[in-house]
């Protein structure tokens, strides 16, 4: 375990006290991590070991256990439940991120699921640019929508092909590439058409990018690497309107600065090779 303070002070209201309990190398964590940093909110880090067990402490915290949906192999996932899948890692405890918040009113309220605690942020936190109060304007609730209709889309339509292509061999990782490819042309693509170069013509950051952006800059990290094949980013590079955003996204500070290349790649390497050991 390992803390450290990150940010510069709260954005309106009451100050609030936030400690995050995350992994730098865990996509889902980076999403709580970036909207605290655009939300410009300070915090306490706890890091948590995603290689051992969870200590008790931690799973007073986040006891919660279920199926780890990040898993690249769908023969792990869909085998029966027994001794032997369960040492598989397949279901997990501790899960991070979670959060402690408090602020005066709100007293050591424990939080988790990334996209939950992000949301929770953006809602205590609201702001026109990143994440609008339900009834701030009489387009905010429509905002909020397309958000949650963007990125609803992107994990539902693109997320799991990802993975689907790191545990792919041979010739059907470049099918698996090419399937990447047509759902974001088909799926992202339109609904990126008046990124200004943000979501639904915005200057700044949105909670639709600090949603996605965890994913989105391991998605070029891999294909850089060859974990998924070099010429995904090529094409995706193709297509106008997600070239714009994603470039824009990825380069963000709030996205970068916990994210450590080498990290993601050896660290979706190690769980593959650990997968295709546990599928034999």
């Amino acid at each position: 375990m390992a803390t450290s303070t990150n940010g510069t002070g709260a954005t309106s209201g009451l100050s609030p006290k936030i400690t995050l309990y995350t992994s730098h190398r865990c996509p889902w964590a980076h999403r709580a991590h970036v909207t605290l940093k655009e939300l410009g909110l300070p915090y306490e880090e706890v890091l948590i070991d995603l290689d051992t067990p969870r200590p008790e402490w931690y799973l007073k915290i986040n006891p919660v256990s279920r199926l780890d949906t990040s898993l690249l192999s769908v023969k792990v996932c869909t085998k029966p439940f027994n001794k032997t899948t369960a040492n598989t890692r397949t279901y997990q405890r501790g899960l991070v991120p979670s959060i402690k918040f408090s602020n005066g009113l709100l007293s050591d309220e424990i939080i988790t699921e990334s996209g939950i605690v992000a949301q929770f942020l953006a809602d205590s936190f609201p702001s026109e640019s990143f994440f609008p109060a339900s009834r701030s304007s009489p387009t905010s609730a429509l905002t909020r929508a397309r958000i949650a209709f963007f990125v609803d889309t992107w994990f539902s339509k693109v997320n799991s092909l990802l993975f689907a292509c790191i545990s792919a061999e041979g010739e059907e990782r470049e099918g698996k590439a090419k399937e990447i490819v047509a759902a974001v042309e088909n799926n992202i693509e339109p609904l990126l058409g008046n990124a200004g170069p943000y979501f639904n013509g915005s200057k700044t950051m949105t909670l639709a990018e600090a949603l996605t952006a965890p994913f989105l800059i391991r998605t070029y990290a891999w294909s850089d690497a060859d974990v998924l094949p070099k010429t995904l980013k090529k094409q995706l590079q193709s297509l106008p309107n997600f070239s714009k955003w994603i470039d824009a996204t990825i380069s963000q500070e709030s996205v970068t600065y916990i994210f450590s290349k080498d990290d993601a790649v050896n660290g979706i390497l190690k769980m593959k090779l650990k997968l295709k050991e546990a599928s034999k």
